[in-house]
């Protein structure tokens, strides 16, 4: 009996833990179900939680860079802005990169300080986007000046007119009548962005069709420094430049405004070159267009080169901080002019070509400018 309850007992048991294992079984899979699903859930909250995180990351390096981009782009371009490099420069708070390095032609320059003040004489013109634009005409300094010789000199970016005096000094005692204009937004033109000389090249177009209208004969030389020598080099590629202008010298120029600014974001913004800097100048890039009506790689001085006639004449100093020397031979190379000539002046920094070697730099220029106007 004990023997048949224990087998009753232990068919009991085992009937009991089949129909039980079975249930047990159902309810594992259940949970094992559940525990999937829930892991499954888990798994997608994690991911959305870290998409979510990533996204807002992402998000607020973009408003960073967004925000940086603009303050940068009303730094360098709004010449209306509180904090502006114009209004730094106008306050005597930041030097000009042309105020550094050694004057070898300190007599020079002063002389064609006093001729440019006690000359000039003001002269207006209209941009195509209705803005005033001034000025400064000065005649011929030599006893018997050729006819129809015309110089314009362009200044750089935060300049004036009268940096260019011993350039157009040079140019009236050649026998030329020399037009110094205010870039849009310097001195008296009128303007609040700087074009950084894309929005410039139309604006000499403009001073280049009030001399020929005054004088169809006129033949024209176009000189720039920095950013005037940039603006010359994106004005020689236009395609409806007057056959009147017959050559252009670029001293120190960059090869875009985009390259420019990559360039700059070390020295001039602190940025970190790899990392920060792409990202800041497209953002600066965007807010340039979007307020300005131009983007950085547009402005490009090696595209209107590729479309160049005339001859050219590209000079850089060779301990440049500011506009890489290496712009000089991407420059050349693109010009199309089949006269076209070069010069890097050896330890000239910054604008400072003409004044670290001025034997050289002007005997480059003279023998160019008369080759070219067969004087």
């Amino acid at each position: 009996m004990g023997s048949s309850a224990a087998c009753g007992g232990f068919r009991s048991l085992t009937g009991s833990s089949a129909s039980e294992n079975r249930h047990t079984e159902k309810d594992g899979l259940s949970r094992s179900k559940r525990n999937d699903r829930q892991g499954i859930e888990d798994a997608m909250k994690l991911v959305t939680r870290n998409v979510l995180i990533g996204t807002g990351v992402a998000a607020a390096t973009a408003s960073l860079l967004c925000g940086a981009g603009e303050i940068m782009f009303r730094f360098t371009i709004d010449t209306q802005f509180p904090w502006s490099m114009m209004k730094l420069v106008r306050a005597g708070k930041v030097k000009g990169a042309d105020l550094e390095g050694p004057h070898r032609d300190a007599g020079e320059e002063a002389e064609a300080a006093r001729w440019f003040d006690e000359s000039k004489q003001p002269v207006v013109t209209f941009s195509e986007d209705e803005l005033r634009l001034h000025g400064w005409l000065l005649d011929p300094d030599c006893v018997s000046p050729q006819p129809h010789l015309y110089a314009i000199c362009m200044h750089g970016y935060t300049g004036t007119p009268a940096e260019m005096a011993k350039y157009a000094h040079r140019f009236a005692r050649l026998g030329f009548t020399v037009l110094a204009p205010a870039m849009r937004g310097h001195e008296l033109s009128e303007g609040r962005y700087t074009g950084m000389g894309w929005l410039e090249r139309r604006d000499l177009m403009a001073w280049i069709r009030l001399i020929v209208d005054s004088d169809p004969d006129a033949r024209i030389l176009l000189d720039g420094l920095s950013m005037g020598a940039a603006c010359v080099m994106m004005t020689v590629g236009e395609p409806d430049l007057p056959r009147n202008v017959v050559a252009a010298i670029e001293d120190c120029g960059y090869t875009s405004v985009w390259d420019q600014f990559l360039f700059n974001a070390k020295g001039l913004y602190r940025l970190p070159n790899k990392w920060l800097a792409m990202p800041v100048v497209k953002a600066m890039s965007a807010a340039c267009r979007r307020t300005a009506g131009y983007g950085f790689e547009e402005a490009s001085s090696v595209a209107s080169l590729r479309h160049a006639t005339i001859p050219m004449l590209f000079i850089h100093g060779a301990a440049d901080a500011f506009v890489d020397p290496s712009f000089l031979d991407r420059n050349y190379q693109a010009c199309a002019s089949l006269h076209r000539d070069r010069l890097l002046i050896a330890g000239a920094g910054h604008a400072m070509s003409a004044s670290t070697a001025p034997d050289v730099y002007w005997r480059k220029v003279t023998g160019f400018v008369r080759g070219a106007f067969g004087l």
